[in-house]
């Protein structure tokens, strides 16, 4: 005798088409909990560390309405908590352990993003003529070559003036890079440059030689090249987004 099917499920006929809601598929399922694209966006911004509303913004770009309604459904779903800076009486949010069970999902996305579609913008770099030094930094840990980084051990520090500007260090070891800011105790190269030379150096819209024969960049210490641990967007005209040392107009390199 054929087990009984519960009446509250009924089985579809092979004429039926279903609703996606009728449908068992994972990959659908864990997108509508996680919810638009935002989530995940946050979260990568909180996994670094807890950050105020208008840190996040700064980060993000996102519009202050839809940004703190992001929030407040983060809190509500449990992927971030709220608590209040003593200092400022201002709320910080942190990302919670059922946020950081995103993390490899994050990662994952990144670099496929970065080995499968980041040649996309060959042709069309202007996303990229207003990013901020900090940001294309903190992305390093999912620029980096895995073949070419896993035997590595090398410190660099990047000293960058002007708009955006500041020190960062950036380590890579056993096949990982960390990304901190401030001086390294101990560097094996230490670049020096305009925060937009740097940005479009490290874009690969800048060749690294060229800013160094041009006076744009200084490199010290060991031979090891910062670009070649880390995927670039690869253009032929080499454009430079910064302005020279000296002023004028931002020129192509040759």
């Amino acid at each position: 005798m054929p087990p009984k099917v519960p009446k509250t499920l009924r089985l579809p006929t092979s004429r039926d088409v279903p609703r996606p809601a009728a449908v068992f598929d994972p990959v659908a399922r864990a997108l509508d909990h996680i919810g638009d694209r935002w989530t995940l966006v946050l979260i990568r911004q909180l996994l670094g560390g807890p950050k105020g509303f208008q840190e996040l913004r700064q980060r993000t770009g996102i519009a202050p309405r839809v940004l703190s309604a992001r929030l407040r459904h983060l809190v509500q779903q449990g992927w971030v908590a709220s608590e209040n800076a003593a200092a400022a009486n201002r709320s910080h949010y942190t990302v919670t352990e059922q946020g950081r069970t995103l993390e490899p999902l994050i990662a994952e996305i990144a670099r496929w993003w970065v080995q499968h579609a980041m040649e996309e913008h060959i042709a069309d770099v202007g996303p990229f003529t207003e990013t901020s030094a900090q940001s294309i930094l903190e992305s390093l840990p999912f620029l980096l070559r895995d073949g070419i980084a896993r035997d590595a051990d090398v410190t660099f520090e990047v000293r960058l003036s002007g708009e955006g500007g500041g020190v960062w260090t950036i380590r890579i070891a056993d096949g990982t890079c960390t990304v901190v800011r401030g001086f390294a105790e101990r560097a094996d190269v230490r670049y020096t440059a305009e925060a937009r030379v740097w940005c479009a150096v490290a874009l690969g819209l800048l060749d690294a030689r060229d800013a160094v024969k041009r006076g744009l960049l200084t490199k010290d210490g060991a031979r090891d090249a910062l670009d070649e641990y880390f995927h670039q967007i690869p253009h032929p005209d080499g454009i430079a987004l910064a302005r020279p040392a000296s002023g004028g107009k931002p020129r192509r390199s040759k």
